[in-house]
């Protein structure tokens, strides 16, 4: 990350206490920029300046936006799909009402830059080789619509405001800090750790394209400082793995068995994600690792050494 560019910014983090917020807020602290947190949840650093608070809340959002700023990376949602179907209007509120808000909030305080936490769930299933930007936005649940109506809104507000949105569209995110996570290699880990059978849902040949929060931050970055990034962009490393490849690579990695049984497939899923990272790769990104098994050498070092309980912490709506 080049410090020149974000040198005494200011920057918001919207769910800076999550998995991705903690590393975002880390790296752009670490470049020179002034952040700010606002997140349900207090920051493990108790050094952050952070609000504590539900954005969808006016008073939260005038404290958290108080004093003007530069940029803001909007990471506070409910991330979960199947959280997203139990709970739908919470989800909408949180991240359809509450995106609303942090936009009109970001205008208000004189941000130009807005990078957004997307997700190629706003496509539906796939219809072509590959997911572009170009692809129709088809949702299947609850979460990839309300992700699609943050990405409307965010058009907009480009648009008609002058607030240059960059709708960061994510794969399957890993890397260090996932202890209180549920997705897929945080409870491959955790299996491992606690010596438990891994549940495959459905058959394991489902495919899925996984990013390192490294490369996920850079993202971040570049929508913030470049005009390039404005509207959609899809990352990812630009080759999918099915289930059983996923396992196959953290047992090479991690060395353990990890015995494996199957259950039900669950619903919503989407049975394949490929996408295309072509345009991102164009304007600038580049994956510091393109491999899952590169980038799972540091995750299991980590988890090694963590202290690890049979289930994640109850979900909170940030990344």
């Amino acid at each position: 990350m080049s410090p020149a560019d974000l040198d005494g910014r200011r920057v918001l983090v919207t769910g800076g206490s999550g998995f991705i917020g903690r590393h975002v807020v880390a790296r752009m602290a670490a470049a020179g920029a002034v952040v700010r947190v606002v997140d349900l949840q207090p920051h493990p650093d108790p050094s952050v300046d952070i609000v504590i608070g539900d954005i969808a809340q006016p008073e939260v959002l005038d404290r958290a936006f108080e004093g003007g700023f530069d940029s803001v990376v909007h990471l506070a949602a409910v991330t979960s799909v199947l959280r997203s179907l139990e709970h739908p209007e919470l989800t909408f509120r949180t991240n359809v009402v509450g995106t609303n808000a942090v936009l009109a909030a970001a205008r208000a305080a004189g941000a130009t830059s807005l990078a957004f936490a997307s997700t190629n769930a706003v496509t539906g299933p796939m219809t072509a080789p590959r997911i572009s930007e170009a692809a129709v936005l088809r949702p299947l649940t609850p979460y990839g619509s309300t992700k699609a109506a943050g990405e409307m809104l965010m058009s907009a507000y480009t648009a008609s405001y002058g607030l240059r949105c960059a709708c960061v569209r994510l794969t399957n995110v890993y890397g260090p800090g996932m202890q209180a996570k549920d997705s897929i290699i945080a409870r491959l880990m955790r299996a491992i750790r606690l010596g438990t059978t891994f549940e495959i849902y459905g058959d394991g040949n489902q495919v899925r394209d996984y990013v390192h929060v490294e490369d996920v931050v850079e993202a971040f970055r570049l929508g913030l400082v470049s005009e390039q990034w404005s509207g959609p962009t899809v990352i990812g490393s630009g080759s999918s793995l099915s289930v059983h490849e996923v396992v196959d690579a953290v047992r090479r990695v991690s060395g353990a068995q990890l015995p494996v049984r199957h259950g039900p497939a669950k619903p919503g899923e989407m049975p394949a994600v490929i996408v295309d990272p072509s345009r991102a790769l164009a304007s600038g990104w580049r994956p510091r690792y393109p491999s899952l098994d590169e980038g799972l050498i540091g995750v299991w070092e980590e988890w090694r050494e963590a202290d690890v309980t049979a289930s994640p912490a109850p979900g909170t709506a940030a990344r």
